[in-house]
């Protein structure tokens, strides 16, 4: 039996029709999602299963839209008795991962959710910029580039050996992108977002999350311990995870580190809650373990009878 970790996807992950089969399915489901409809004041599961795919990849959609389903998802291993021993989530994934924690309830998580996807919208629309995917050049190689460019450019996500995404003002993300392919990286290539999340041009959105996270977010006791995007590293202490949860649209989300220091810490089994398949392909791209996607109904019962099988879980 090999432990298990929860790992819960961030933007990008998003599909017209996400959820719609567990909707459909589950009783359990259509509550969260009524919950998350009255704190946001829209229906988001029209959103989720009917779209337009342009409105759904706005920042104000995509973000309620992710995570509702990964909690939901969640939630339905919840109730078969599974829950992880450790938990991690990307950029907004960590929300999501802090609600498997039990460190926070979902209706406390939602209105967290939708105040950080309102405000990351505004700096969006006011602070336009772009992302860009590194590859075949060290974090720490792209980071000193960084320095030297000219121009508003960040690392944003540190996600595995030979990748790191950054963000900023569009001519300086263009300006790097040609410095790093001088300086060995095989590729950069643009990425069509609608901003440059985890850059200064969403100081914005990071101070007003800032000030929400530390007078009105209170954590709860952790049941299991969330590996932070800021620090990489298992955080059980609520004040602490406030502080870091206050960094993060400001900081760079350390996927990779957080992968290694689980594997470290005796984690085999990484299991993707939530729409896509991102993080297995990162999982994949860093480590050699087992990771099983779940991004439906279809096999829902197959990883159910699998970890239950084959994965060190915790009873729920």
């Amino acid at each position: 039996m090999k432990k298990t970790a929860f790992i819960f996807p961030g933007q990008a992950s998003q599909y017209v029709g996400m959820a719609r089969e567990l909707y459909d399915r589950f009783d359990s489901v259509k509550e969260l999602f009524e919950t998350a409809s009255g704190i946001l004041e829209y229906d988001l599961a029209d959103v989720c299963f009917n779209g337009p795919e342009d409105k759904l990849k706005q920042t104000l959609y995509t973000q309620p839209a992710v995570f509702v389903h990964s909690c939901a998802v969640n939630l339905l291993l919840n109730e078969e008795g599974i829950s992880p021993h450790a938990a991690a989530g990307h950029s907004l994934g960590e929300y999501s991962a802090l609600v498997c924690s039990g460190a926070l309830d979902f209706a406390a998580a939602m209105k967290a959710v939708a105040i950080r996807s309102r405000a990351m919208q505004e700096d969006c629309d006011n602070h336009p910029g772009t992302m860009a995917a590194v590859m075949g050049l060290d974090y720490e190689d792209v980071v000193k580039v960084l320095k030297d460019t000219q121009g508003v450019v960040a690392p944003a996500n540190y996600n595995s050996p030979g990748q790191t995404v950054i963000a900023g003002e569009a001519d300086a993300v263009k300006r790097a992108c040609e410095l790093l392919k001088g300086k060995g990286a095989k590729r950069a290539l643009l990425i069509p977002v609608g901003g440059a999340y985890h850059s200064r041009l969403m100081d914005s959105s990071s101070e007003k999350m800032r000030k929400f996270i530390m007078k009105e977010l209170g954590l709860s006791s952790f049941e299991i311990p969330v590996y932070s995007n800021v620090s990489a590293e298992p955080v059980t202490d609520s004040e602490k995870f406030r502080r870091l949860l206050a960094d993060q649209i400001s900081s760079p989300v350390l996927w990779y580190p957080i992968l290694n220091n689980m594997h470290k810490d005796g984690i085999r089994h990484f299991v993707e809650i939530g729409p896509g398949k991102v993080l297995q392909g990162l999982v994949k791209k860093s480590i050699k373990d087992v990771h099983i996607d779940i991004s439906g109904v279809d096999n829902l019962e197959n990883l159910i009878d699998f970890l239950k099988e084959n994965a060190e879980v915790k009873p729920a």
